[in-house]
């Protein structure tokens, strides 16, 4: 008996990666390969994808490393990547009829700046009766089930988040490694050129020096070197876990050693954050059988779920203006003096040595990151958040559209901090003497002051001259001068914040704010006590952490 056209129609898969650049717990690529005859895996370049419209070399790279990880992957089990540069509806509007393509798969981005981009994509899907199906795979959960469980609004505290996110239950367990040997992929030999991965340099997107080009610490992209390192990272927290603490990179952060953070990864989708999240919860069950794990053991990565719900509904999210969940404060404008920060010119060697591994390597630990953005804030300079925001937008690997919004709004007390209630501002000197008690990492960073010593490497303009002319390095000349009076510019912006405070009080204002002091202390990296007894801040040399 004869069959209809439609039947006689063959099963034609299309999964288009965004995020998600990994094979192994993707929901949305394996539910391409179901029920499957013919796959096809692409990438399209539309100018904004992954982040890419901001991005300087260093973020760039490591989207490109990715893809090219993928697509060797792709060609060990018979397929390839195939790329794209243009609007993704011209060009799923070309694949379809040339493919005679019946489904679409992609995973969920859930920051709301991409649902215009996918909602065109799914009207084409309809009007050519395509299947779409999209899944979440970005996040631990899916963010509007947690705002729906909050009855319908995200939830405004951290404590209030977690207490929420309890009530969906435990994120799904990552899924395993597609099957590709009962689909057939094709291999483009002949227009092999209309599908390669770009260079960096073939997107516009060059290195700003050489020390970008090549730095000294490379993250480098793809899921085959982020499981390596993923398998790094669970040595170390397993060491942790039985010395009898959690985060160990938290107390006393190596600043120097090889790449060890996986927020690269998991800012890309090259390794499944579900699956970190779960070796983490594996390995302490492991060591503490039938104990119960703290809420620290996973906290950086609720953090990142927390202001992935906060943005999920809000396009306004990464300004000031019209973001309801964002103090609007009379910050400074001053170009010259965000130049200076921006290229490591402050004068204060912590904060200039911060900011030159930003720019040459794409990356600054947290605990530099929390420091860079309250000097530019609320510490110092008095200069909006948003300033800061683009700078991290340009270079951070990791940086992507929400995170790096949260953190900045917390960190500069615009949102998720007690409305301008913060703690002591973080000294330049003291809480670089802390981080970098031997000084090696500004010697590093900041090569001028590298023949420096201990003494002054942290404050050099207190140096005696003939110290400085010794070293090399003479401030003023060498070096610049600190750009501002750090104890006269911090006593200045607790006198603007108490203002602003005054002010904004007896307006409504639906502001997020920490649950208590400990989770204030968790966020800026600083332990609740130390073996000498003493409270730590963000301005003393906290006695006795050496220890922790």
């Amino acid at each position: 008996m004869s069959k209809d056209k439609y039947n006689l129609k063959k099963d034609v898969s299309i999964h288009w990666f965004r995020h998600g650049l990994r094979l192994y717990d993707n929901p949305a690529l394996l539910a391409a390969l179901e029920n499957c005859e013919q796959f096809y895996a692409i990438f399209i370049f539309d100018g904004e994808v992954a982040g890419t419209k901001t991005a300087a070399y260093p973020r760039m790279s490591f989207l490109i490393e990715c893809l090219h990880d993928l697509n060797k992957q792709l060609k060990e089990k018979g397929g390839q990547l195939y790329v794209f540069r243009g609007d993704p509806v011209e060009t799923f509007t070309n694949l379809f009829k040339e493919w005679g393509v019946t489904k679409l798969t992609f995973e969920v981005d859930p920051e709301p700046i991409w649902n215009e981009r996918d909602n065109k994509v799914k009207a084409l899907c309809e009007k050519k009766n395509v299947k779409w199906e999209e899944y979440h795979g970005h996040t631990l959960w899916n963010p509007n089930e947690v705002i729906e469980n909050n009855g319908g609004s995200p939830p405004l505290t951290f404590k209030l988040f977690t207490q929420t996110s309890e009530l969906v239950g435990l994120p799904p367990r990552p899924r395993s490694y597609p099957d590709f040997s009962k689909v057939k992929m094709e291999v483009s030999n002949n227009d092999s050129n209309r599908f390669f991965v770009p260079t960096c340099e073939g997107l516009g997107v060059f290195p700003e020096t050489e020390h970008q080009k090549n730095p000294l610490n490379h993250y480098i992209g793809g899921e085959v070197r982020g499981r390596k390192l993923l398998e790094t990272r669970m040595k170390v927290e397993s060491v942790a876990y039985e010395s009898g603490y959690c985060m160990p990179n938290q107390y006393k952060p190596d600043l120097l050693g090889p790449p060890l953070s996986l927020s690269p990864h998991l800012r890309f989708g090259s390794i499944s954050v579900r699956e970190f999240y779960w070796r983490l919860r594996d390995t302490y069950s492991e060591i503490y059988p039938g104990k119960d794990a703290p809420v620290s053991l996973t906290a950086m990565l609720i953090w990142r779920e927390y202001f992935y719900t906060m943005s999920v509904n809000n396009i306004k999210f990464n300004q000031m203006v019209d973001n309801p969940v964002c103090l609007n404060i009379k910050w400074y404008k001053n170009q010259e003096q965000l130049d200076k920060w921006t290229n490591g010119q402050t004068g204060f060697p912590w904060i200039d040595a911060c900011m030159n591994q930003l720019r040459t390597e794409g990356w600054i630990h947290h605990v530099g990151r929390h420091m860079v953005a309250c000097f530019l804030t609320r510490g110092d300079l008095w200069i909006s958040w948003e300033d800061g925001l683009k700078v991290f937008d340009k270079y951070l690997i990791d940086a992507d559209w929400s995170v790096c919004a949260g953190n900045w709004m917390w960190v500069s007390s615009s949102a998720f901090e007690k409305m301008l209630q913060c703690p002591k501002c973080f000294s330049p000197g003291m809480y670089g003497r802390r981080m970098d008690p031997t000084g090696e990492y500004i010697r590093r960073y900041v090569p001028e002051l590298g023949k420096m010593s201990l003494n002054y490497i942290f404050e050099p303009w207190k140096a005696p001259l003939e110290v400085q002319e010794k070293a090399g390095c003479v401030i003023g000349k060498d070096y610049p001068p600190p750009m501002v009076n750090h104890r006269e510019a911090s006593q200045r912006n607790q006198k603007l914040m108490e203002e602003a405070k005054n002010m904004l009080m007896n307006k409504k204002n639906n502001h997020c704010c920490p649950s208590d002091e400990k989770e204030v202390r968790d966020f800026v990296w600083l332990p609740d006590h130390t073996p000498a007894g003493s409270v730590c801040s963000g301005d003393t040399l906290c006695g006795g952490i050496e220890s922790l």
